[in-house]
């Protein structure tokens, strides 16, 4: 008898224990997915009306790589890496071999952002509950707990409701991230560039099938990043001295502004009009949020609510897989001490995303790049990188050692290990999952 009792008070004390998980993109489902599995019953909500699976490239490095296994993601994905290597190309039609994502070190795993999106929907178990058209309007919290007033914006109707943590993984402009720590421009931090992504439907006009391609002038650039069996991506990047001006009139318009005025030659013509037909497409500045913690009381920040590293440092999947892993380990760890939790995932998962951040200014001259002398020197890279100390010395200037130490780490299996050094059975100490 005294073991039901104590097996239902668990069970009820399991319950009660509510996830507010606000955003549905790759990071959200994977947190909430692996709150599941923490015990937790985590309640997620979306601003869309549906799913968003749609998206431009991403790279999948080592981090990601051994936290999505984790996860359950992994088992959803695969490389789609093109066959072929990329071309160097210019405007007049001349071409020479380039230098692409996967010569980088770990050979990461190219995919599209929707890919990602459909493996953590897949893994999420099928009793959590989506609520689509939804978005948080107040948040206020306690010791014991934060209430949350939800607007259905299809519906037009309020409730409120009580959650042991409430999960911020709405996006850089996030929501939960201006209700509880303050306004975006404390956090916002401009690098001064332009992105526009867009999925184009087959081979680019000029390039044959499979063939990426990279076009590197000063301050703008264009990239073909294609697939082994999906249509390419486009990626067009640029300086912009003043970014609020951008976002007035379309972004084909602003984009063709930024390449202009000289002859676009047939493949950078081709993309731009691909680009004033496309359906949807990715148009936004550059920015990183940084904050001096991720948490306060019973709500946390992840993924780019948190801690945007941009798209230059190719690490944005990736940075949202570990930190989702991690924190379900944390609160696993210490399912009743909430506020400590937080401050031991964050205290194991920051050194690593300042990396991130702290290289990205830099890692965006692997996409566009400040100077002809730079361009020049790109060029040069097939032909330096042909003999062992001319290889030596291109990974030296383009920080090979640093990418595989930071980008390829196991974010998750380095935390637990430096918990199990601690203790494991120190209280707010991580453990290793089964």
């Amino acid at each position: 008898m005294t073991n039901l009792v104590s097996i239902f008070n668990t069970m009820i004390t399991t319950k009660q224990r509510r996830a507010l998980v606000v955003g549905a993109g790759i990071t959200g489902l994977a947190t909430a997915g692996r709150l599941r599995r923490a015990g937790w019953t985590p309640v997620l909500v979306e601003r869309s009306a549906q799913r968003r699976s749609g998206g431009y490239f991403i790279a999948l490095f080592g981090a990601g790589h051994a936290a999505a296994r984790r996860l359950g993601v992994l088992d959803h994905l695969h490389d789609r890496t093109a066959p072929r290597p990329p071309l160097e190309i210019d405007r007049a039609g001349g071409s020479r071999p380039g230098f692409g994502m996967t010569d980088l070190p770990g050979k990461p795993w190219m995919m599209l952002r929707g890919d990602a999106e459909r493996a953590a929907f897949a893994a999420l178990p099928g009793d959590v509950e989506i609520r689509f058209s939804t978005v948080p309007t107040a948040i206020a919290q306690d010791a014991d707990g934060v209430d949350v007033t939800l607007l259905d914006t299809a519906a037009g109707t309020s409730t409120t409701e009580r959650f042991d943590l409430v999960v911020g993984a709405d996006g850089l402009r996030s929501t939960v991230r201006s209700l509880v720590f303050g306004p975006h421009g404390r956090y916002l931090k401009r690098l001064g560039y332009m992105i526009a992504a867009f999925e184009h439907e087959g081979p680019v006009d000029g390039l044959e099938p499979g063939q990426g391609a990279m076009l590197l002038e000063p301050h703008r650039s264009m990239w073909v990043f294609t697939f082994a069996d999906h249509n390419p991506t486009i990626l067009f990047s640029y300086r912009a001295d003043d970014v609020d001006a951008q976002f007035t009139g379309t972004p084909a318009r602003r984009v063709r502004e930024a390449f202009g005025p000289e002859p676009t030659g047939r493949v950078l013509g081709a993309a731009l009009d691909s680009l004033e037909k496309a359906d949807a497409a990715l148009f936004d500045s550059v920015e990183q949020v940084r904050m001096d913690t991720w948490h306060r009381g019973r709500v946390v920040l992840v993924g780019d609510s948190a801690w945007c590293v941009t798209l230059y440092s190719g690490m944005g999947v990736s940075a949202g897989f570990a930190g989702a892993e991690l924190l379900g380990a944390a609160l696993e760890a210490a399912p009743d001490d909430v506020p400590g939790a937080l401050a031991e995932w964050e205290r194991g998962l920051r050194p690593h995303i300042t990396a991130y951040q702290d290289a990205a200014p830099d890692q965006r001259r692997v996409f566009v790049l400040d100077n002809r002398l730079q361009v020049a020197l790109r060029r040069a890279l097939p032909l330096i990188t042909r003999t062992r100390p001319g290889k030596r010395l291109a990974e030296r200037v383009l920080g090979f050692d640093e990418i595989a130490r930071t980008k390829n780490a196991d974010i998750v299996g380095e935390a637990l290990n430096r918990s199990a050094r601690t203790g494991t059975r120190e209280k707010n100490t991580l453990v290793r999952p089964a």
